[in-house]
């Protein structure tokens, strides 16, 4: 059977943890064909970023048409996006984007900036699935969000902005919170002791687009993905790769 076309629009992790690297591996062990829209080339590893090349927007808007006008994308994920003009791309083009799941990556997890609020808030209008953790929920807001009540609070109003669902990330606290057709539900999991969770909002995101794209629905994708994330945490919890946090292991605990 011809698998589902998923497209992933990020920057590129040369450590190969998190960004467009990530997203294919989730693509690839979910079933989905991955494409890619890089919007930046990053030089990093698992002890953080060092420096930063944004593509040029209409570089990127080159990748995205010739994409767009061949394959059949079932489903789109958005990651790091630091230049006005390339989040002005992707939005003129939003009506294109079937199943459209945005990842406003601000800060990696090394602490190193990615993007910027302005420029992820552009994005957030738009009927797709938001999925900040809570710091980045937090940057949006311009106020700390840390406790479960607060991240709460936090998808609510983020839903106002726009966007088709709101799910707000705990990271270690292995609990989110779901705001999607006027309903708040907390998704409570099992915390994974590991430092090896690079990447592992990028892995999220890009999971639950690779269940839209197969048509489930928003809440059972987010329950997919977020068992997804467990397991690739679990998979790669001893693993011992560069000196700081590892990535997660995509393809031994594939759902």
């Amino acid at each position: 059977m011809t698998p589902r076309v998923v497209l992933t629009i990020a920057g590129s992790d040369s450590g190969g943890g998190a960004g467009i690297q990530a997203d294919l591996k989730t693509f690839a062990a979910l079933g989905a064909f991955g494409t890619s829209v890089i919007t930046a080339v990053t030089a990093q590893n698992t002890l953080g970023v060092t420096a930063i090349h944004p593509v040029p927007a209409e570089n990127v808007a080159a990748q995205l048409d010739a994409v767009l006008a061949d394959l059949p994308v079932a489903a789109v994920k958005v990651g790091m996006v630091s230049d006005p003009a390339v989040a002005k791309v992707i939005a003129s083009r939003a009506g294109d984007l079937p199943n459209l799941v945005v990842d406003p990556v601000l800060v990696a997890t090394a602490g190193s900036r990615l993007g910027e609020v302005s420029v992820v808030s552009a994005l957030c209008s738009y009927p797709c699935v938001l999925t900040p953790n809570r710091h980045e929920a937090g940057a949006l807001l311009g106020r700390p969000v840390e406790t479960a009540e607060e991240m709460i609070v936090a998808a609510g109003e983020l839903a106002e902005l726009g966007p088709r669902a709101v799910v707000v990330t705990g990271s270690d606290l292995a609990l989110d919170v779901l705001h999607f057709a006027g309903e708040t539900v907390l998704l409570r999991g099992e915390p994974v002791s590991t430092v090896n969770n690079h990447g592992s909002g990028c892995t999220f995101s890009s999971a639950i687009a690779v269940r839209l794209a197969e048509g489930d629905s928003v809440p059972a994708a987010v329950v997919a993905a977020k068992e997804y994330v467990r397991r690739g945490l679990l998979g790669g919890s001893a693993w011992r790769l560069g000196n700081g946090p590892g990535p997660l292991d995509h393809f031994g605990w594939s759902v």
